[in-house]
């Protein structure tokens, strides 16, 4: 049997307020689900990952989304998998407008995109096509890059390739961190939602194709994480900040592993092979120029500054880091 497509977004044409289901797993998608309960529209319900173990206990938790759905007394469902007929049928069931869908961390089939009367929106922190995938703030830092975004774009089976709705954009700083983006990101994607789904509900809302070359932010893997001074120190600063706070960049500092989570460039040639420490306070040379360690975090301890690290680690010039 065809699987069927939803309605256009131009069929709704009188404001209401629309019934909603929402789909989010972290901290990130919080503020969202917060705006379009605010807004007045109906949650129906909220999928969100199950509870998992973690922390150094390895406790089972809740995601941020699960605890604060449970606080607002909304229904909320955990499945493993989203391909399951039953999950689908029970997404069906509910017969909402529209699906509402913010970092969840699965990949739904075409079937659960078409539930939902309208299919489903999702919320992307990037400017798409740039940065496709699982890691588009910390990419774009990594890159270099100095603006990205947020942008709500209509889900299809492909990997973020839907018709954006709406588009917002977000100067990258020089002293940004994927912590601090990610935090701006995720309050500025949550104002998108009022007036695109107030737009919906006025049969008003309108989609544009993306444009130009894509790019993918894969899921970053922990073996890239080790910093390597041969590189240019513009390079490494971007990389450090992209990967701070998780799961951090790092290197060896007099045998003990740290992670770096603030540098800062410092334009020196100094003719020193890259990984010489240049002076008293953690100027590290490298492949072009020298980054200056700021804020440090010793394994198994807290984060704490390049002075606090020296008063227990003398790390004299002319040494090496690895």
């Amino acid at each position: 049997m065809k699987t069927p497509r939803p309605r256009p977004l131009s069929a709704l044409k009188q404001p209401m307020s629309l019934k909603i289901v929402f789909m989010g797993t972290p901290n990130f998608a919080v503020p969202s689900l917060s705006e379009i309960l605010s807004a007045g529209h109906e949650v129906l319900r909220v999928y969100t990952q199950p509870p998992r173990r973690a922390g150094r206990g390895k406790a089972v938790q809740k995601s941020a989304v699960h605890d604060f759905a449970q606080a607002m007394g909304l229904s909320v469902e955990t499945p493993e998998s989203f391909r399951k007929p039953a999950v689908i049928d029970g997404l069906a069931a509910l017969d909402a407008d529209i699906a509402c869908v913010v970092a969840y961390g699965q990949i739904l089939p075409q079937r659960a995109l078409t539930a939902p009367q309208h299919g489903c929106l999702n919320l992307h922190a990037s400017l798409l096509p740039r940065w496709r995938g699982a890691a588009p703030i910390q990419r774009a830092i990594m890159a270099g890059d100095a603006e990205t975004g947020v942008q709500i774009q209509q889900m299809e089976r492909g990997l973020d390739t839907g018709d954006i709705v709406m588009s917002a954009t977000q100067p990258i700083h020089l002293h940004d961190t994927a912590a601090s983006l990610h935090d701006r990101l995720s309050q500025q994607g949550a104002q998108l939602w009022p007036p695109v789904l107030a737009a919906l509900s006025r049969g008003g809302l309108t989609a544009t194709p993306q444009t130009g070359a894509p790019s993918y932010a894969h899921k970053i893997n922990k073996a890239e994480a080790r910093i390597d001074w041969a590189r240019p120190a513009a390079q490494l600063d971007y990389h450090i900040r992209g990967l701070a706070p998780f799961p951090g960049a790092w290197c060896e500092i007099g045998g003990r592993r740290v992670k770096i989570h603030m540098c800062r460039v410092e334009a020196k040639a100094s003719g020193a092979a890259p990984g010489t420490v240049l002076d008293d306070s953690l100027l590290i040379a490298c492949g072009e120029g020298a980054l200056r360690l700021l804020d440090i975090q010793p394994a198994g301890k807290t984060i704490m500054s390049a002075e606090e690290f020296l008063r227990g680690a003398k790390i004299k010039a002319s040494s090496v880091v690895g």
